[in-house]
């Protein structure tokens, strides 16, 4: 509005110059012709008088374009949901690789409720069976394949530009699911969860670049 209020005043201000410098032509024209009584030297006179015009007429016409304003950049959010496995199986304490037991498995399809009124785009999970059996009721209710990430290697800047402007389920352990939230950060902000907390939603939005994160209890 400023930039509008601006040009307009230039151009009031150029009309009114104009007009000044016009105004002093045709004056002096008008006495140099009374007083010299010389047709040729007026008529000389004159011609400068309107090449003076269409100059100054060009130049405001070329000055007086409206100023373009820019269109505001949209901001493009990006949103990750970072959850660890259901209730396990520990009646093995040898079995490195259990599966959910009945807790786990009303965990998960719990889950499946909490994301049923997200737009999920892709769903991770560890290549272990409590995470993959986590989110199974999600992606099947959702129709997307589950995708295995490995915790230790994944490159979380090129994980952040792949899914730039889109919904991620990331399922993981106690201890990296909140290291995972803290690369995603920048800071190390959440520590290591506790062995028996199979509730908490981190969530990590990212606006044009900036991220920040809040952890949700579901139980």
């Amino acid at each position: 509005m400023l930039e509008n209020l601006k040009l307009e005043g230039d151009i009031k201000l150029k009309s009114a110059l104009r007009n000044t410098i016009f105004k002093d032509i045709e004056l002096y024209l008008v006495v140099y012709f009374i007083h010299a009584n010389d047709c040729n030297l007026f008529m000389k006179a004159l011609k400068i008088l309107l090449v003076s015009l269409i100059l100054l007429n060009f130049t405001s016409c070329k000055d007086d374009k409206p100023v373009e304003e820019s269109t505001p950049k949209e901001s493009v959010i990006s949103t990750y949901y970072f959850i660890r496995h259901g209730e396990k199986d520990r009646s093995n304490p040898d079995n490195r690789d259990p599966e959910l037991n009945q807790d786990g498995l009303g965990r998960a399809i719990r889950w499946e409720r909490v994301f049923s009124e997200i737009d999920l785009n892709t769903i991770y999970s560890t290549d272990y069976e409590r995470t993959m059996m986590t989110a199974a009721p999600t992606a099947v209710s959702r129709e997307l394949s589950i995708q295995n990430y490995d915790p230790a290697t994944i490159n979380v800047d090129d994980f952040k530009i792949i899914h730039e402007g889109e919904n991620v389920l990331v399922v993981g352990h106690s201890n990296t699911t909140p290291d995972f939230v803290n690369k995603m950060l920048g800071e190390e902000k959440y520590p290591a969860m506790d062995d028996y907390d199979n509730s908490s939603l981190f969530i990590v939005r990212i606006i044009d670049d900036k991220a920040t994160a809040i952890r949700l209890k579901m139980d």
